[in-house]
């Protein structure tokens, strides 16, 4: 973790003009990238783009990223998200161990909730920014973002001597979001599942398959993710189950909505936070979120403590950005961050994601910039791959800020 802008802002990439360039280059199909164990089931309803997301093949969109925003908003969507891999902490030392993972304070993590953690190296960067669920007393899993922390805490494990076992476990989820997706659990599962508390989890059977539901999800609205066990064997079954139950409820199958989840001011791991991040600069440093005063001690937390004594050099900030509409960010529009300026000219930081906002009708971004560009309404110039725009810092999120719909 540094203080300094990313490497990369410095460079703006303007690519010599070639008529050899493929506007849209597929991704290769083949047997080297892991499948999620729903690949078939979502491939079948049209998956139009992958990308690549803990080394296993990802659908992004299914053709119209537009119309998915939209069934997001009004409808119930369905997604594949088998590339969160599970990895599980199981034994004796398994909550002294989680403990030491993560800036969080698990002591207020009960059995039966989830907490969205992140997880410091020991300069205070994000290796992770995964969904932690206490599945039992020593049982926790993390559903991961797209990094390796499975290695992480396999040899954090055992160079420590911890009793606990690390492993990725045969664990698969979907996601079931939007606002008509209580209706869909209660038809699944019954009111008791669709009723529980926001970031709570139940242990469920359905049709003789083992499932943990949780009322968490990747869109900033009402959701649900349901983990199945023995995924492998079972996941076609359990797709059909689900797709059966919201066909009734007008579901549809949609990648993760970036445009929503830029709304929410959620962040991508890989874009918006990497290990050249610390939770301070990205607006985390809530004290439940990064508890520096807990007697635990956990990886990062002497280097937060003087990070936070230091004070910070750059800020995440959400900007307005001008000029004609971006693209929906999953539909290969934004290949790098934008350069972003201030109006003397001077290089203050990046734009990490970007999109038009549909219902907003406006280009909104999330962007890490020099502290003096925090404040609101300062403007910028955000260089985009093809031109200049003005821009103007605002409050994130830009919808919904006290985050009420997903508890609804």
């Amino acid at each position: 973790m540094t203080d300094v802008l990313p490497s990369r802002a410095a460079v703006e990439l303007v690519p010599e003009p070639s008529s050899t360039v493929v506007t849209n280059p597929g991704i290769l199909l083949y047997p080297r990238l892991r499948k999620s164990p729903y690949f078939w089931k979502s491939r079948a309803h049209g998956v139009a783009m992958y990308s690549v997301y803990n080394h296993t093949y990802h659908p992004r969109h299914y053709g119209d990223p537009i119309a998915e925003y939209w069934a997001l908003l009004e409808d119930v969507t369905l997604w594949d998200v088998g590339v969160e891999r599970q990895i599980e902490i199981v034994g004796p030392d398994a909550f002294a161990f989680t403990n030491m993972l993560v800036p969080r304070d698990l002591t207020k993590c009960a059995v039966g909730q989830c907490k969205y953690v992140f997880i410091t190296a020991p300069d205070g960067g994000i290796i992770n920014d995964p969904v932690l669920l206490r599945v039992d007393e020593d049982r926790f899993w993390l559903s991961l973002a797209d990094s390796d922390v499975g290695l992480w805490a396999t040899g954090l494990a055992h160079a420590g001597g911890w009793d606990v076992t690390v492993r990725e476990i045969d664990v698969a989820p979907v996601q079931v979001q939007g606002p008509k997706a209580k209706a869909v659990v209660t038809d699944l599962f019954g009111e008791d599942v669709a009723e529980m508390p926001y970031y709570h989890l139940r242990h469920a059977v359905i049709d003789d398959m083992a499932v943990v539901v949780s009322r968490t999800g990747y869109s900033a609205e009402i959701g649900y993710e349901i983990y199945l066990r023995d995924a492998v064997r079972d996941a076609g079954r359990l797709w059909d189950r689900v797709w059966e139950a919201g066909r009734p409820h007008g579901m549809r199958p949609i990648g993760p909505c970036h445009m929503r989840r830029i709304e929410g001011g959620m962040l991508a791991y890989g874009c918006d936070i990497t290990l050249d991040t610390n939770p301070l600069e990205v607006g985390y440093d809530y004290t439940w979120m990064v508890d520096l005063g807990q007697e635990a001690d956990f990886v990062g937390k002497d280097a937060l403590i003087r990070a936070k004594a230091r004070g910070l050099s750059r800020s995440m900030v959400g900007v307005e950005i001008g000029g004609s509409r971006l693209g929906t960010f999953n539909d290969g529009s934004m290949i790098e961050p934008f350069t972003v300026r201030d109006d003397a000219g001077e290089l203050v930081g990046t734009v990490t994601s970007a999109c038009w906002s549909p219902r907003l009708e406006r280009n909104i971004g999330l962007a890490m910039v020099a502290t003096p560009s925090t404040p609101l309404g300062t403007t910028l110039q955000i260089v985009t791959a093809d031109d200049v725009r003005d821009g103007v810092v605002v409050e994130k999120p830009f919808v919904d800020p006290r985050k009420q719909t997903p508890k609804g």
